[in-house]
């Protein structure tokens, strides 16, 4: 309920009012985030749409969802008390005998091979496979909607975690100076010195990255992004006729820094944000790409650049995944554009 509350006293506030129109009034921005959305939107409910199990099955007035529970073969007509294969056609015999069968609209699942391919893997589109396969039979279509999930929820943990140590530590230096912020600076400087990339690959070669594991690492040398920006806005902040007001009163330090000089600092912050999505992006994808990335079979963006690299004799690998990263990364930084031009005092009078 104090969630609500708060919503609508935000929408309420003329000032964001002004910069959400301010954002609507930069087309490409706005029309980008509503196609983003949509796109993403559709990526989370991929098994619904696109799964090698039925949505749905009717067998002797029974009715099941294969995609949310699993169904044992004895219960459809099988004779063993084991999952049901929905590709085995004595299956789907057996269960169209008493019954019907909902497929989704594309039958594969991301790591699910098409063992009925006409030609040899990687085969070109087809009224199947809408986008073709990849060199060891799985459906391109499928692998691309999943692996553009992956990577958006990826970046998406990234940027909301790392924004927030960032915006954490760079309160802390800020507000207090002095040696915390002289200290601060120095382990910044050398941190930020240390080559990402090649970090993440060195560490990644010891043990199998996870979803979680690699999200982690890039946690460790993600967050000093914002840390300079939050920095400067409390340097500025600490000054304040109302800053010195509230410490004379006996204000908290952390009621103060969080309450009355963080909003300020926020302008300059969620600018940025978008851009760091984009750069994290951009980086599970090059370490996909060179074998770093998300365990070996994950749906990645990476991986079918770099499947496109190694089967030029197939080009619908690398059109399908230029246009795909190219598409993404356009759109975010249209979002980015609009919302560096939302959050601009020069344009909100």
């Amino acid at each position: 309920m104090s969630l609500l509350l708060n919503w609508q006293r935000m929408r309420r506030n003329p000032v964001n009012a002004d910069r959400w129109m301010q954002f609507k009034n930069n087309k490409r921005g706005y029309w980008s985030l509503w196609i983003f959305s949509i796109l993403f939107l559709l990526s989370l409910i991929g098994e619904l749409w696109i799964n090698d199990k039925p949505i749905m099955v009717s067998y002797q007035q029974n009715w099941y969802f294969p995609i949310v529970e699993d169904i044992t073969e004895d219960r459809l007509g099988g004779d063993f008390d084991i999952v049901t294969d929905y590709r085995d056609p004595y299956m789907v015999k057996q269960i169209e005998k008493e019954g019907w069968i909902i497929w989704p609209l594309v039958p594969f699942y991301y790591d699910s091979i098409n063992f009925e391919l006409t030609e040899s893997a990687p085969s070109p589109p087809n009224h199947i496979n809408y986008l073709g396969t990849d060199d060891q039979g799985r459906d391109l279509l499928a692998r691309l909607v999943y692996g553009f999930r992956i990577s958006v929820l990826f970046a998406l943990t990234l940027t909301l975690v790392s924004s927030v140590i960032g915006i954490i530590i760079g309160a802390i230096q800020g507000y207090y100076g002095g040696k915390i912020d002289l200290f601060g600076q120095r382990i910044l400087e050398i941190w930020e010195g240390l080559p990402m990339l090649f970090m993440l690959i060195i560490l990644a070669s010891f043990v199998e990255p996870t979803f979680s594991w690699l999200l982690g690492l890039m946690i460790l040398f993600s967050w000093p992004s914002l840390v300079s920006v939050v920095r400067a806005e409390f340097l500025r902040g600490r000054h304040l006729e109302y800053v010195k007001a509230a410490n004379a009163l006996g204000v908290k330090d952390s009621k103060i820094m969080f309450k009355h000089i963080l909003p300020n600092a926020m302008i300059a912050t969620l600018t940025f944000m978008p851009y760091l999505f984009t750069g994290a992006l951009t980086t599970l994808t090059s370490l996909d790409f060179l074998g770093f990335g998300l365990p070996l079979g994950s749906a990645s963006l990476g991986e079918m650049v770099a499947q496109g690299k190694d089967n030029l004799h197939a080009p619908w690998l690398a059109i399908t995944a230029f246009i795909s990263l190219s598409t993404i990364l356009v759109l975010l930084v249209f979002i980015g554009e609009a919302t560096r031009d939302a959050f601009d005092p020069r344009k909100n009078p």
